[in-house]
């Protein structure tokens, strides 16, 4: 009995010393993953003059001074939206608006131009617009020939015409313009691409990017081609090109894509967007292949990273932009299949949480298509087929990562 009692104090007296020494030790707690917090401005941007609407809006860009450069599809829009434009006119409603739209922080309409013009060939499917660091406009097009000169074919809009004939390749040009619509530069020639190693010629390209510490143009070739070409932002000169993996390209057809097969080793079409980092890494849209790949400016390929992979049909990565932090630690996914932009942490390429539910009421998506940030890290948006609009979403600081899907990102009043 002696014994026991002994054994009964030992053991209480053991418990309260780890007791106090679990109370004394430092509380340990797991941190929480941060991401960037956003909120839609659903006043942004202003009404448009002049009875204007948009198009399928499929370009979105951010210059030096914070302006919002965006390209649409003027002939994308339907018989009722152009009323106010037959002579005499049927209705006040509507005419479209010109294709190239420069705004301002406040959402007021500054400038505008575009247009079939002396000197190049403006596309027949306009596609992707980037202003560069001299603050020169670079616009892209994906048409394929006169009839796609309204930008939808049979009730498709061009983003889901890349399997057509070769000989159906039109826009295979790159132009340069001034912020004021001035033609200072055209890579490529209409109906003249022989494929995806072509040095000349685009084929459908998608968008580009101009790295200012070479002066160097980038291309996300593209629609019709299966590749990256680099080319001098001053003369066009070609420098160099290369596939998925940093392979050669090839034109061969892939067939459908299979979510659970093995990774393509080429490229499907579109190539849609090759955007450079501050810290040289080429982000590459892969888009049908739900895949962002990364290489070095000289076409190393470095990793590869799936978003939504089991997403079929236009796939899942559809355009990048940077965070504005200097080491640009997120990566902003629009996802035009899934109506969804995917925030991905830039060093894992994890998905940390998404935004944005299908729908045309703000914060809603229909076909986002295209992604911009300007210095103060909010995000502009563009949406394609009928969704026809720009967005802005306004940056509001770091926060905890509380939802993987946070859907409409409305105002909290």
């Amino acid at each position: 009995m002696k014994r026991y009692t002994l054994w009964c104090i030992a053991a209480v007296t053991l418990a309260v010393t780890q007791l106090i020494a679990l109370r004394e030790r430092p509380v340990v707690h797991a941190a929480a993953v941060m991401a960037p917090r956003f909120e839609v401005d659903a006043y942004w941007p202003k009404p448009l003059p002049n009875h204007w609407i948009l198009g399928q809006t499929i370009g979105v860009s951010s210059d030096a001074q914070d302006h919002i450069w965006i390209i649409h599809r003027v002939g994308s829009l339907e018989t009722g939206e152009q009323h106010a434009t037959t002579n005499p006119p049927i209705s006040q409603c509507c005419a479209p608006a010109p294709p190239v739209l420069e705004f301002d922080q406040e959402g007021n309409l500054i400038g505008h131009w575009g247009g079939p013009g002396a000197g190049y060939d403006w596309p027949d499917s306009a596609h992707g617009i980037t202003v560069d660091y001299k603050g020169n406009v670079w616009l892209a097009g994906n048409g394929r020939g006169p009839q796609s000169a309204r930008g939808a074919i049979n009730g498709q809009d061009e983003e889901s015409k890349a399997g057509d004939r070769v000989d159906s390749f039109h826009d295979n040009q790159i132009l340069k313009f001034t912020q004021d619509g001035k033609f200072l530069l055209q890579i490529g020639k209409p109906s003249r691409s022989k494929g995806s190693n072509d040095v000349e010629n685009v084929r459908l390209a998608a968008k580009t990017f101009v790295d200012p510490k070479t002066n160097e143009l980038y291309v996300a070739d593209g629609y019709g081609n299966h590749r990256v070409i680099v080319f001098d932002a001053d003369t066009g000169r070609y420098k160099r090109h290369w596939g998925a993996y940093g392979h050669k390209p090839d034109d061969a057809d892939l067939g459908p894509y299979n979510p659970n097969g093995p990774p393509a080793q080429q490229f499907r079409n579109p190539v849609h967007c090759a955007m450079l980092s501050n810290d040289n890494l080429l982000y590459v849209c892969d888009r049908v292949n739900d895949r962002i790949q990364v290489f070095k400016p000289d076409g190393t390929f470095v990793k590869e990273a799936f978003i939504e992979k089991q997403t079929l049909g236009s796939g899942s990565v559809w355009d990048i932009a940077f965070s504005q932090d200097p080491q640009q630690s997120f990566l902003y996914v629009a996802d035009g299949e899934n109506d969804r932009v995917h925030i991905v942490d830039r060093a894992s390429l994890e998905v940390l949480t998404t935004f944005g539910e299908g729908g045309r009421q703000p914060g809603e998506f229909y076909g986002v298509h295209s992604i911009a940030t300007d210095s103060k890290g909010n995000i502009y948006t563009t949406e394609t087929y009928r969704g026809q609009r720009v967005q802005r979403f306004v940056y509001k600081g770091l926060a905890p990562v509380t939802s993987k899907d946070q859907r409409v990102l409305w105002p909290k009043h």
